[in-house]
């Protein structure tokens, strides 16, 4: 062979090499993505299954502080009226809108654990006390399984806005998740009055 001949072949194995290292990294990008993102709605998943339980214990609840308070029924309509907006949002499948009314939901539920503390009867009755068992385990797993599923939005929003990431997602389509935060009343601690 000639030597003339050796070099474009040899030009063109660098070229096809470089072209399938290119290629095997953007595949590779691609695929990392989207494990991510998987991540990402697996975690919201675990977040909604464990806002279904605590949706599912919330009539009883209600039902049960309802007998000793009728005159908080202000407080119990908004609890019930949270808990089926809740209900409506996931059933739209509105990610956003149900991040915001479980802040708002737990935020009237703590406020309704104030309440409980004024009827000693209610403290003592045993459906109640199951109940308010159910409920804070429910609410730490809440607690558990939205630090997760921040943390899966974080490490993917990571990754789609790092470069070279940041031009295979926009290219791809890879949006940036919103992490589940507390709603502003949330901050404020609740007025305890004896």
């Amino acid at each position: 062979m000639k030597k003339g001949c050796l070099i474009p072949l040899i030009a063109a194995g660098v070229l096809l090499v470089g072209v399938l290292s290119m290629g095997g990294c953007v595949a590779g990008k691609y695929n990392g993505f989207v494990t991510q993102e998987e991540n990402v709605d697996k975690a919201w998943a675990n977040v909604e299954t464990v806002l279904q339980r605590r949706y599912d214990l919330i009539p009883n609840l209600v039902n049960t502080v309802k007998g000793f308070a009728d005159h908080e029924k202000e407080l119990l309509t908004e609890v019930t009226r949270l808990r089926s907006q809740w209900g409506e949002a996931k059933a739209a499948g509105n990610t956003e809108q149900s991040v915001k009314t479980a802040g708002m939901l737990e935020s009237a539920l703590g406020r309704l654990m104030v309440v409980v503390e004024k009827y000693p009867d209610v403290k003592a009755n045993q459906n109640f006390l199951a109940l308010q068992e159910e409920l804070a385990g429910t609410e730490n797993r809440i607690s558990v399984e939205r630090r997760r599923y921040n943390e899966a939005v974080a490490a993917y929003n990571v990754s789609i806005r790092r470069f070279p990431g940041n031009m295979m997602a926009n290219m791809f389509g890879f949006d940036k998740k919103e992490a589940f935060e507390a709603a502003p009343e949330a901050a404020a601690a609740p007025t305890v009055e004896f």
